[in-house]
């Protein structure tokens, strides 16, 4: 089950990160030029990482942490597209490949809640 609470937090903080990304990239070229792939999915895996730590299980985490991943990379890509930064085709393709790896970092997430708590 989707913890909404969980997931509106992980949307905020990435959706927040993605667009001071973009918003860099648009005024420094070198960010949108060599950042903006790897940055925009490592931002979505933070976000999933971020939503996995509250989730009830591995599968719950990887959908909530994809939502998230991928809702705050399809922000950031569109504000990116309409600022002429990015090219439309981006759009489906860096929001599927940051859902991803949203839904790698939920799980990375919920590992890590999992080993904390088998420690203690």
């Amino acid at each position: 089950m989707i913890n909404p609470k969980a997931l509106q937090g992980a949307l905020v903080i990435g959706t927040v990160l993605q667009v001071a990304m973009v918003v860099a990239g648009h005024f420094v070229p070198f960010v949108a030029l060599h950042v903006f792939m790897f940055g925009g999915m490592g931002i979505s895996a933070v976000a999933g990482l971020i939503y996995g730590r509250a989730a009830a299980g591995y599968g719950a985490a990887a959908l909530g942490a994809a939502i998230a991943g991928g809702g705050c990379a399809l922000i950031g890509i569109a504000l990116s597209v309409l600022m002429g930064d990015t090219q439309a085709v981006i759009l489906g393709l860096g929001t599927a490949s940051s859902a991803v790896t949203g839904a790698i970092g939920g799980v990375l997430g919920r590992l890590i809640l999992g080993r904390a708590a088998a420690a203690a």
